[in-house]
């Protein structure tokens, strides 16, 4: 087997490679909304009163200070919806609109004292009541409590120094050798936890542990090129959040007999006390096809003949 071989990526290498990332994501945006609505970059400019050459500069991040103003202006001469242009916000400038950044000033955690620990502890013991697979995450998707059910689909992964399912997601998916055998299509669940990466550092771009991840993926021939090339591509078509993202997951918990691979939605679900400390639940959710509906239509209806038997 060959192996992988890694270097270390330098900080002002990283800056670079994050600014021309961030420039890549906004002109693939915009663009792509662009072309979407069949309007030309002339068509555009004279909406916004500029110059095609200034609005060249514009698709290209090449502006030296983004306003609220322009943004806005942008977002809607391009039909944007209010999520749309949240996002324009988060590439362009590394923030959300004005209002909204007022809004998460006022946004504190919870003071010591707050029944905090307390709400965790029952909050578990719901969690190991639940049959599907659950976690609880902060924004860097660190694992900070997990299910039974969760922990009976990744426990027999092996050991690893860093990659670790329990530790954090996302570093599982991108880096460890055996997530492939449990995550079907796994080239899927990698591009969409890249875009939901690139998504995180857009509103956290000095957390030092995303930084790291990045770095990491830089340092990998492979999701480098992955996220330098095929990931801008996969956010047109399917949005940055790992949330709601759809893919097989193989867990033997669900059938007797073999490990069952079942298409699963990752769906949010979080208490506002939990939102408030920066906690997000993640519940895996089999999709209901048809064919799993009828499947197991037919067990139930074999285990009530045995029964009546």
């Amino acid at each position: 087997m060959s192996e992988t071989h890694t270097r270390t990526i330098q900080p002002a290498e990283a800056a670079e490679l994050a600014t021309r990332m961030r420039a890549s994501r906004l002109e693939w945006l915009v663009k792509g909304r662009r072309t979407q609505l069949g309007l030309r970059q002339e068509d555009v400019a004279a909406l916004l009163d500029l110059t095609p050459r200034a609005y060249g500069s514009w698709e290209r991040g090449q502006v030296k200070q983004w306003t609220d103003a322009k943004l806005r202006a942008w977002g809607q001469a391009l039909e944007m919806t209010d999520l749309q242009i949240e996002r324009l916000f988060w590439i362009a400038a590394g923030r959300p609109p004005q209002s909204e950044a007022q809004h998460l000033s006022r946004s504190r955690p919870l003071p010591s004292g707050s029944p905090t620990a307390s709400l965790l502890s029952d909050y578990g013991r719901m969690m190991e009541s639940l049959s599907l697979p659950t976690f609880l995450a902060d924004h860097r998707w660190d694992v900070k409590m997990t299910n039974r059910a969760y922990r009976e689909v990744f426990g027999a992964v092996r050991a690893h120094p860093a990659a670790m399912p329990a530790m954090n997601f996302l570093r599982f998916g991108l880096f460890h050798p055996d997530a492939p055998a449990v995550m079907g299509d796994h080239d899927s669940w990698q591009l969409s936890m890249l875009a939901q990466l690139a998504s995180s550092l857009e509103k956290h771009d000095q957390d030092p542990v995303l930084q790291a991840l990045r770095r990491d993926v830089h340092g990998h021939p492979h999701l480098r090129g992955v996220y330098l090339n095929d990931m801008p591509n996969w956010i047109l078509d399917n949005g940055t959040s790992l949330e709601h993202h759809e893919g097989p997951l193989r867990n033997s918990s669900w059938s007797s007999t073999a490990p069952e691979v079942l298409t699963c939605r990752l769906v949010a679900e979080t208490p506002r006390a939990l939102q408030a400390v920066g906690l997000t639940r993640i519940t895996f959710v089999p999709v209901q096809t048809d064919a799993l509906a009828a499947r197991r239509h037919r067990n139930r209806t074999g285990a009530l003949h045995r029964d009546a038997a």
